[in-house]
């Protein structure tokens, strides 16, 4: 039976850029990076105290998802608190936290335009 999700993978144009956001602004960490073929590497990223990994990585075909919404959504115990610690690195947000009756979300972008969630749990 299937026991959770391994990674996910964000198609990025520039593996370099993209390596140095997710560790430096949001402060992921290399699980793997290793060549994949001649022109990415497979590149793997953990969250401290997460299970599920990320990986930076586009397949070929794939390009065209590059820049848009990805259906990713990442938790924090304080939204408000994650917004302003990720503005301050410069992480780019479409506007402030919104409250909603399930919880709190912000909508953030990376350095390619992807953009992602990260909401309350509850």
């Amino acid at each position: 039976m299937i026991k959770g999700i391994k990674f996910i993978s964000v198609p990025v144009r520039d593996q370099d850029r993209a390596l140095e956001f997710y560790t430096t602004r949001l402060g992921f960490a290399v699980a793997t990076d290793q060549p994949f073929d001649d022109k990415q590497r497979w590149i793997e990223l953990r969250i401290p105290g997460a299970n599920t990994g990320l990986v930076l990585f586009t397949p070929d075909g794939h390009e065209d998802r590059i820049g848009s919404f990805q259906g990713i959504s990442f938790y924090a115990d304080d939204v408000d608190a994650t917004y302003h610690a990720l503005a301050a690195t410069g992480v780019e947000f479409t506007g402030p936290p919104q409250r909603a009756d399930w919880g709190t979300a912000a909508i953030f972008k990376d350095p390619d335009g992807n953009t992602f969630v990260i909401s309350s749990r509850s």
